[in-house]
């Protein structure tokens, strides 16, 4: 271990397994600060669907990238790894450990190993010809595009992530590489942090019941009601923040295209399948440390003395 390195701890797992009391928990263990890694929850006024961690459930922990963006403002990995980066050096300044938490694995990826993003920005035009397929024959068409050249990226990209189908395409024909490629080769990078990686896991059915109860709970919440204010603020189906799952779908019900209860049932389904896919992404990192809720028999007590023993191990705590 090299002494330059700064302690990092990340906490992830699929969508609804608990990240959130457990990441609460260890923050309070080994005196850490928590920095959001959810593409949903840094908007303000997105609370219900994001499933936004409460005040009282931050239970006096620091929490940063929540909160800190308008919805009709645009937040990518680029803005997260600067945001996160900075975040994490404050925490640092104030001898406190950094403890990322959330789901987007992609983000934690960019964050861990330092990934270069940098891309020619200045020529825009693929770029626009791009959206306009996009308007014109729908995001699924530019999907199959990405498809036909780089099917390893469509793993972990949703058709409907326009902005990153885009961005794969837009890299592929302006250097001939597949960003796919770029990404592995990205993550060959030394990590500037000395980190543990756990990934929180479940039983399958438990996370999936756990996942429609969710859904259930959200509704109860007003879900619907929060997506009608979005829109009165001037949220837009086209914005980055109303891609998120729970909102596109209630404003597919708003538009009168699908009835509440479809709109519930795909809600449900498509955060099962998401979960799935979060899965298939923490397999493919390294250093992963999986973190079996059933192995402990489901002792929160038991997985934060292993979590804080590792810690200890890897010299990232006392």
């Amino acid at each position: 271990m090299r002494a330059s390195k700064h302690p990092l701890v990340v906490l992830t797992g699929p969508t609804a397994v608990g990240k959130t009391a457990l990441s609460v928990a260890l923050a309070k263990a080994i005196d850490g600060e928590i920095i959001s890694a959810d593409s949903m929850q840094v908007y303000r006024h997105m609370d219900i669907g994001s499933a936004k961690v409460t005040k009282e459930e931050m239970a006096g922990v620091p929490h940063h990238l929540i909160d800190v963006l308008d919805p009709t403002e645009e937040f990518n990995v680029v803005l997260f790894q600067q945001m996160a980066r900075q975040a994490a050096e404050e925490i640092l300044g104030r001898g406190h450990i950094p403890i990322v938490a959330g789901g987007t694995g992609f983000y934690i990826q960019a964050l861990l190993y330092d990934i270069d993003f940098t891309e020619n920005d200045e020529d825009t035009a693929l770029r626009h010809s791009l959206e306009e397929v996009a308007r014109q024959s729908g995001p699924e068409a530019l999907y199959e595009r990405l498809r036909a050249v780089d099917p390893e990226s469509c793993e972990s990209i949703h058709a409907h992530n326009v902005k990153r189908v885009i961005r794969a395409i837009e890299f592929y024909e302006k250097t001939g590489k597949k960003i796919s490629d770029h990404n592995r080769e990205q993550r060959q990078n030394e990590s500037p942090y000395q980190f543990a990686y756990f990934v929180l896991n479940d039983d399958r059915n438990l996370v999936y019941q756990r996942i429609d109860e969710r859904v259930d709970r959200m509704m109860e919440q007003g879900l619907v009601e929060e997506v009608r204010a979005l829109q009165a603020m001037g949220c837009k189906r086209d914005m980055v923040s109303m891609q998120g799952l729970g909102y596109k779908e209630i404003l597919s019900c708003l538009a009168g295209e699908i009835s509440l209860e479809e709109a519930v049932y795909r809600i449900k389904r498509d955060t099962r399948h998401f979960a799935k896919r979060q899965l298939t992404w923490f397999r493919r990192e390294k250093e992963v440390i999986w973190v079996e809720k059933t192995d402990f028999d489901h002792n929160s007590q038991s997985i934060l003395a292993f979590m804080q023993d590792f810690l200890r191990e890897k010299a990232i705590i006392l």
